[in-house]
């Protein structure tokens, strides 16, 4: 799959980009926020390449893509659609810290929502946030998402203050 953006393309992974896959997991937001996404080592972002790219034709894996700038062809994050429970999905997205707060997470997800909804075959997405990541949930409300609930909430192994949001086709 390769989708197009203004400024990005929307493609799969592959093994050439696990340098920036590893460097761009490193930063204190993705520690904080995704710590299961975080690839210490270069090893580590080659294993999750290989996981990731087996379940392109899969119907119940996760579906993960690189984005990339046009501008000067760097990979700069990742645009997710992942199962959660009883046939949902939900949305992920990173940006590399020298790349936030430009637009690009709002860019891919409103690209990429429509596309993959169709794909896997569901018309509503959610959105789940550390209720502190404030800029994630602009991204959720600039993309559409309308809040279902506040408060504590089970996200990543633990229970935490959380946003629940939700998008519809």
């Amino acid at each position: 799959m390769l989708l197009e953006t203004e400024r990005l393309k929307i493609t799969e992974l592959t093994m050439d980009m696990a340098e920036d896959i590893h460097k761009n997991s490193l930063d204190e937001d993705t520690r904080r926020f995704v710590p299961d996404e975080v690839f210490e080592t270069l090893e580590d972002a080659k294993d999750a390449i290989v996981f990731l790219s087996s379940q392109y034709d899969s119907v119940d894996g996760p579906k993960v893509y690189a984005l990339i700038t046009k501008e000067d062809n760097k990979n700069i994050g990742y645009v997710q659609l992942v199962p959660i429970d009883d046939g949902k999905w939900e949305i992920g997205y990173h940006v590399a810290k020298e790349y936030t707060n430009r637009g690009y997470a709002t860019e891919a997800v409103t690209a990429f929502l429509p596309v993959m909804a169709d794909r896997v075959g569901i018309s509503e997405v959610y959105g789940i946030r550390l209720l502190e990541n404030k800029a994630s949930g602009r991204v959720l409300e600039k993309c559409s998402f309308n809040e279902l609930f506040t408060g504590e909430g089970p996200y990543h192994e633990g229970v935490y203050e959380i946003s629940k949001s939700v998008w519809n086709k």
